[in-house]
């Protein structure tokens, strides 16, 4: 008992379309390890971290936010990134608060959000020296800012009394 004309037809049909999903799958398995493994910029981001959180439906990645000031008074620009490794998420939250300085890679084409809501993503975390924040935050709104402490002012050296 063989195979009808229109069985042969089918299961070549069902090969084919299996090698050509197999293909694709591949394809992009190889494009996602090309993305991954190829940064299109790299640098460093310096500011204070006010964000940080691990959100995901299945693919569960840290997602934080810094904010970066320019110049004291104006208003603070954000940076987006991402973190895959718990071990830097867990510098960072020891850093919250803190300025710190992010070494960041940035990854483009990528085909999905399972890799991260962002395309910056964050390889390394530096503390800054205690730099003080560029402008004085109220803690009750409408509150005058604290005062500032004036600067020291040199003493004079001593002078031996004349004879």
């Amino acid at each position: 008992m063989g195979l009808t004309t229109q069985q042969q037809r089918g299961a070549a049909l069902v090969w084919w379309l299996v090698g050509v999903l197999t293909v694709a799958g591949v394809l992009l398995a190889i494009w996602i390890w090309a993305m991954l493994s190829w940064s299109y910029s790299s640098g460093e981001r310096a500011g204070w971290v006010q964000k940080l959180s691990k959100k995901g439906w299945l693919c569960k990645t840290w997602e934080g936010e810094m904010a970066m000031v320019s110049m004291p008074g104006s208003v603070p620009e954000k940076f987006f990134f991402t973190v895959w490794d718990d071990a830097t998420a867990e510098k960072l939250n020891q850093a919250m608060g803190r300025r710190v300085s992010l070494h960041y890679e940035e990854h483009i084409l990528l085909p999905t959000i399972c890799f991260g809501e962002t395309r910056h993503f964050v390889r390394g975390v530096r503390n800054m020296e205690e730099t003080p924040a560029p402008m004085i935050v109220p803690t009750v709104p409408g509150a005058p800012p604290a005062p500032q402490p004036a600067p020291a002012q040199p003493q004079a050296p001593a002078r031996a009394p004349a004879q």
